[in-house]
């Protein structure tokens, strides 16, 4: 809190903040202004609806205290920044934004928003640092007397989710952060100026695409579709690489790349189920030469945006919110994940944490973040339980998960195919 409190010219919003926090950190079951404030002991929910709507504070400002508080406590090393979309359900029209439109959250077309998030992965965690909400162009930009009503501002003018991608990645970059690279979906990938400012920056992506997306191939002078071109590839052209730790174990897959055009750092990369057959597409580009095993890495890197937004919707409510204002929208105060991502980090511990090797047979799982909230809910609510009751428990927890661990790995080491 002593982070953003300056944020706050007066003692009654910034009260009002702390309380929302903790709210967020709590218990609580659903995490609106109506329970947030009756868990902060409020008489009636007009505190936190200020707070969101009609109270004197800069979210922005807020937004750059927390990117540089995940900086600090989860460096840059390893750095990715990682781009995705979610969808928030909602009910009627008048909540900013909202529409019929497909959304991820629910499989299909729904009446919702859909909100662009960023985020920093680093080899210490990840945390969701800058987020825009998406407006539609035909049933809002051009409706004056519905973004009136939902409070949306004269300068927001319609943008495409690649082009709010690029805002917050050139925002951050101008914040100093030092990330490598840049990984999102194919939502993001097919968009050639995307793309093209990525490389203006020098700043490398890894971008998934389509399968019907054209490579150039005989140093630029033949376009191919992707899948075609793979149907050419020889056997030996594919290496077995693991894109990071899963649930149950390495997540292996085959792996192939094929120089894209006459830009030697300039890549298409595959990837195969062994299994299934299914394949997936990326294009990739470095400011300097690469081994394969790094574009992987990067590639892998791009599911712990959906991992943070699982968290923020499961942990701290970001979808539990019961505004239309776009102002309130943008002021969800996404500090209480990070807070809980930055204790994790701390909490680890300092040996390796590849998942090729596990920990020791006696060891229980690093503290997690869903853990570490438990623990603090646990506290708020229950102030007679003794530390050592808690911390006896979740050790108990976190050892059992780490026997689930080690059998899944087992299994997926026997279940690997060899070569």
């Amino acid at each position: 809190m002593a982070r953003i409190a300056g944020r706050f010219g007066r003692v009654e919003p910034r009260a009002t903040a702390r309380a929302y926090l903790l709210g967020l950190l709590s218990n609580v079951e659903r995490k609106n202004c109506w329970q947030l404030a009756e868990q902060a002991g409020h008489a009636r929910p007009g505190p936190m609806q200020r707070l969101l709507r009609y109270a004197r504070w800069d979210a922005d400002a807020v937004r750059d205290d927390l990117r540089a508080y995940a900086v600090d406590h989860l460096g840059t090393h390893g750095g990715v920044l990682v781009v995705d979309e979610t969808g928030f359900v909602k009910k009627g029209r008048a909540s900013a934004g909202v529409q019929r439109q497909y959304t991820g959250t629910a499989g299909r077309i729904e009446n919702s928003q859909v909100g662009v998030f960023l985020a920093l992965a680093t080899v210490r965690g990840r945390a969701l640092i800058d987020r825009r909400l998406y407006l539609p162009e035909r049933s809002w930009s051009t409706d004056p007397g519905r973004r009136h009503a939902a409070g949306i501002p004269d300068e927001v003018q319609f943008a495409t989710k690649p082009r709010l991608a690029g805002e917050m990645i050139a925002a951050a970059l101008d914040a100093g952060i030092t990330a490598s690279w840049v990984t999102g979906d194919e939502a993001y990938g097919q968009d050639p100026q995307l793309r093209a400012a990525l490389e203006a920056r020098g700043l490398g992506y890894v971008l998934a695409v389509a399968c019907s997306t054209r490579v150039r191939i005989n140093h630029g002078r033949t376009p191919v579709r992707a899948d075609v071109l793979v149907r050419r590839l020889p056997a030996t052209a594919w290496q077995r690489h693991s894109a990071g730790a899963g649930a149950k174990g390495p997540r292996y897959y085959d792996w192939a790349w094929i120089h894209n055009g006459s830009d030697a750092h300039r890549h298409l990369l595959v990837r195969r189920n062994r299994t299934t057959g299914e394949l997936a597409f990326y294009l990739c580009w470095s400011p300097t030469k690469v081994p394969l095993a790094e574009l992987v890495r990067v590639a892998g890197v791009r599911w712990s945006v959906e991992e943070c937004l699982q968290a923020a919707k499961g942990q701290v409510g970001l979808d539990h919110y019961q505004v239309r204002n776009w102002t309130a929208w943008h002021r969800h105060i996404m500090l209480a994940l990070a807070f809980l991502t930055a204790v994790a980090a701390s909490a680890a511990p300092d040996r390796p944490t590849d998942s090729t090797h596990p920990a020791r047979c006696s060891d229980p799982i690093t503290l997690t973040v869903p853990e570490i909230r438990h623990l603090l809910a646990a506290v708020f609510n229950s102030p007679v339980a003794t530390v050592s009751r808690l911390l006896h428990w979740s050790t108990w927890r976190r050892r059992h998960q780490a026997t689930s661990r080690r059998s899944h790995y087992r299994r997926r080491s026997v279940d690997e195919p060899a070569g």
